[in-house]
């Protein structure tokens, strides 16, 4: 099977272990969100898969094929990085020359006709960028390069409201060219919860689920009335959380819907992606990733 697989994979810096013994698979063809808050893990376990740090436990395959230090996977996986790995110096054409000699993948005129789109001149250093256009450059390597799998982390860092929706969008066409499979590493989860397949949600180094969004946004909904109905209600529910205000009270429930009792002044109501991350997560986060 085409997949990424994640299996047991432990990072610990010092006292603070970043990835606790996780496992997960990003199967071929399908727009992953890897969700979680700043400190979850998403950034260790991008740079693990991309072969820029290693785990102390546990391996990574893609197709199979073992990833740590293996040129055998160079050509099918690229990650996008919050980071800044580029030569500063280097005039943008240079850039895009040099990720044509290392990626036989890299289609060098979809790269200059995305510059036109985003209008950023190919003759400007990376260091004369500004952090919105560092991320734009970033993103058109990414998206010119036709390897099996790519990895956005952070992709519309700095980005404006009409950078961020030409992005979605030229995502969206290159997906429908088919034989690739994307991950969008993010905590911005309402703007990608239109365009995302598949969850996986990191928090406090482990995962915390995997799951369509489909199958979230028909299982995840919200109860509101009179604390004491609620709670009754809730009686043997998955409640997720919970928000209180005098005698009120809401209840945010993962699990399939059941009747209201006759007579019931209770309310119920879909709850979306951003709140679902939201209850989750809240009580998690640290400062180290």
């Amino acid at each position: 099977m085409n997949a990424i697989e994640i299996k047991n994979i432990t990072k610990k810096y010092k006292d603070v272990t970043a990835l606790d013994d996780i496992s997960v698979s990003f199967e071929a063809g399908k727009i992953y969100g890897l969700l979680g808050r700043n400190g979850a893990g998403k950034s260790t376990l991008i740079n693990i898969i991309a072969n820029r740090i290693f785990a102390d436990k546990g391996e990574v395959l893609i197709d199979g094929i073992k990833a740590t230090e293996n040129m055998k996977v160079h050509e099918k996986l690229f990650c996008m990085s919050e980071a800044d790995l580029y030569d500063r110096d280097l005039k943008i054409m240079e850039h895009f020359k040099w990720t044509a000699r290392f990626y036989d993948g890299f289609d060098m005129n979809n790269a200059l006709a995305l510059a036109g789109k985003f209008n950023l001149n190919p003759k400007k250093r990376f260091k004369a960028l500004s952090k919105g256009y560092q991320s734009i450059f970033k993103l058109i390597i990414a998206l010119s390069l036709h390897v099996p799998y790519v990895i956005f982390d952070e992709p519309v860092l700095g980005l404006d409201a009409n950078h961020r929706e030409l992005f979605y969008s030229l995502l969206l066409k290159e997906f429908e060219k088919g034989g690739q499979t994307l991950i969008l590493a993010t905590h911005l989860i309402e703007e990608v919860s239109n365009i995302i397949e598949e969850v996986v949600l990191i928090d406090k180094g482990q995962i915390l689920l995997q799951e369509s969004v489909e199958t979230l946004l028909e299982t995840g909904y919200s109860v509101s009335g009179l604390a004491r109905e609620v709670d009754s209600y809730c009686q043997g529910r998955n409640v997720i959380g919970f928000e209180e205000l005098g005698g009120l009270k809401i209840s945010y429930i993962l699990g399939e819907k059941a009747a209201l009792p006759q007579g019931s002044n209770l309310q119920i109501s879909t709850m979306n992606l951003q709140k679902l991350f939201v209850k989750l997560t809240e009580k998690g986060g640290n400062e180290n990733e």
